[in-house]
């Protein structure tokens, strides 16, 4: 298997354990305390996206770096990706909040919502990743 190809490899394990950890968190019944929770994922999903990045690039993400790649992404992605987060999130607290009261099936739909959102992201995330590693490797040294 190529170098590449095991990164990608890592990449999917790494979604899928933070999508599945979500998940899981968010099946816990908290009636009354979705926000902070989500906050918490959020917490998690920051993490998932360093954790991607350092398979990629074998460094850590900066807030300087991410500040620079948003910036060459354009600022009208970064706004419409940053608010696509904040809108799936505060739906994810909104569902999670109503789901409590439905009980285990309510919690089932609660898990497969946020599993699903963070699995999203990751994925989204990890094809830019993707992508800037192999422009990287094409550049001539």
């Amino acid at each position: 298997m190529s170098s590449l190809g095991k990164k990608r490899l890592e990449v999917a394990l790494a979604i899928a354990t933070c999508a599945i950890g979500s998940g899981g968190a968010s099946a816990a019944p908290t009636p009354g305390v979705e926000v902070p929770k989500q906050v918490i994922l959020t917490a998690s999903d920051v993490a998932m996206y360093t954790s991607i990045w350092k398979i990629y690039f074998q460094e850590d993400l900066s807030s300087k770096q991410v500040i620079e790649m948003l910036a060459e992404l354009g600022l009208v992605t970064a706004a419409a990706a940053g608010t696509a987060y904040i809108v799936s999130k505060a739906t994810t607290a909104i569902l999670c909040e109503i789901t409590d009261w439905l009980g285990p099936m309510g919690w089932g739909v609660a898990a497969a919502i946020a599993g699903s959102i963070t699995g999203l992201f990751g994925a989204a995330w990890a094809v830019y990743c993707d992508y800037l590693y192999c422009q990287k490797e094409l550049q001539p040294a």
